[in-house]
């Protein structure tokens, strides 16, 4: 048996070559696994489980199929869509995890995250997460219109592309220091994450001894996805072409 681990699909409607790339790795690869965890930017923009898309219902539909199969399905927030709730994850039969959560993996302690609160260079954007992660700015938000929460998505995603473009690769990577503090912290020797859309493994000296950062790809014509088993995890890479056509 093994466990799959994905991130950064950013799915929109203005482009379902995505959907049907997940739909297909949902029925190609993910049939029979022990549990299948997204770690966040799952949607390119999500505000709020009450804007019931049909690509929300066509996503929730094919992991609620999977759940039902006997896999474990695990959702995580990630910077886009972080407003994601316990509605949205209980009409796809998974579980909402937090922003750090730790597993047992196969006997190896492992701890999972989106990725983005490691990124302690990037000031400015941390500045905004403290913010959109505060539980009583997200009811706020929450609380508004639909349709204005609509606009503000799309004006903040607007302001972040533009800024994005200006800043160093390396203040948009993570900071060594801070992951091995959140290892240390959480005392595991194995982290995976998303996030930075940089798909590898990296080794880690954590003060009781050497680690591993496993990084997972974003998803366009292709990706990159960890699988783990007894044996170990792997990263493999994708190509939506080699899945053939959609059969979910």
């Amino acid at each position: 048996m093994s466990t799959l681990f994905i991130s950064d699909l950013h799915l929109e409607t203005e482009k379902p070559e995505l959907t049907s790339f997940f739909l297909n790795f949902l029925a190609q690869k993910a049939q029979g696994v022990d549990a299948l965890y997204i770690l966040g930017d799952f949607f390119e923009v999500w505000v709020g489980d009450d804007e019931q898309l049909p690509l929300h219902e066509t996503i929730a539909a094919a992991l609620n199929k999977l759940a039902a199969s006997g896999t474990a399905v695990y959702l995580m927030n990630g910077n886009r869509d972080f407003l994601l709730g316990e509605a949205f994850a209980e009409r796809c039969g998974a579980t909402l995890l937090g922003e750090r959560h730790r597993i047992d993996l196969y006997g190896r302690p492992t701890l999972l995250m989106h990725g983005d609160s490691l990124c302690t260079r990037d000031a400015e954007y941390q500045k905004f997460r403290s913010m959109s992660r505060n539980p009583q700015w997200q009811a706020m938000m929450l609380g508004r219109p639909l349709k204005d929460r609509q606009l503000m998505a799309r004006q903040l995603r607007q302001m972040s592309m533009a800024k994005n473009q200006g800043k160093p690769e390396t203040i948009m990577d993570v900071t060594p220091e801070e992951v091995i503090r959140v290892m240390d912290e959480g005392a595991c020797d194995l982290l995976i994450h998303g996030h930075t859309h940089r798909p590898a493994r990296h080794e880690v000296t954590l003060t009781r001894g050497v680690g591993q950062r496993v990084v997972l790809g974003d998803w366009h014509r292709s990706t990159v996805y960890a699988e783990a088993n007894a044996g170990g995890i792997h990263l493999h890479a994708l190509d939506a072409t080699s899945l053939g056509p959609s059969k979910v």
